[in-house]
């Protein structure tokens, strides 16, 4: 009987940020933003769940940044978006803001979708959109 051969499937399973300091982005990512923090080693590594499929990596940037190069800028870490999706945009901001998290842009319709972006203590955009990513058109 022959067997079946796996799909070759790429999923996106999350992604890891360089940062400062370890402990730092873990009170943001739990206490300001309410996720759960699945592995805390700091200083060293946290991986932050973000729904069940997701996840955050938290990697201390001096295992991050490979030898010979140099750090991110802070423009570079401003231009990378962590996209983070609600049913309930406009509750999750007055929720947020009543937790002290800045945000750089409120509640707002883009062409393709209604966002908001905070930024985390490195630096790097969260953005915040109403609804699945990609299926999300703005209210206007």
């Amino acid at each position: 009987m022959p067997t079946r051969k796996a799909k070759s499937t790429i999923r996106m399973e999350g992604l890891t940020l360089a940062v400062a300091d370890v402990k730092r982005s873990v009170a943001f990512y739990r206490k300001k933003l309410g996720l759960k923090i699945e592995i805390d080693s700091a200083p060293d590594f946290a991986l932050v769940r973000v729904g069940p499929g997701a996840s955050i990596g938290l990697l201390a940037a001096r295992h991050a940044v490979p030898r010979g190069t140099k750090p991110a800028s802070k423009a570079q870490h401003a231009a990378i978006h962590v996209e983070l999706s609600t049913d309930d945009l406009d509750g999750l901001y007055q929720r947020l803001k009543a937790r002290g998290v800045a945000f750089s842009e409120p509640p707002h319709d883009e062409e393709w979708e209604r966002s908001a972006q905070a930024r985390d203590p490195d630096g790097y955009t969260i953005e915040f959109a109403q609804g699945r990513r990609g299926k999300n058109a703005p209210r206007r």
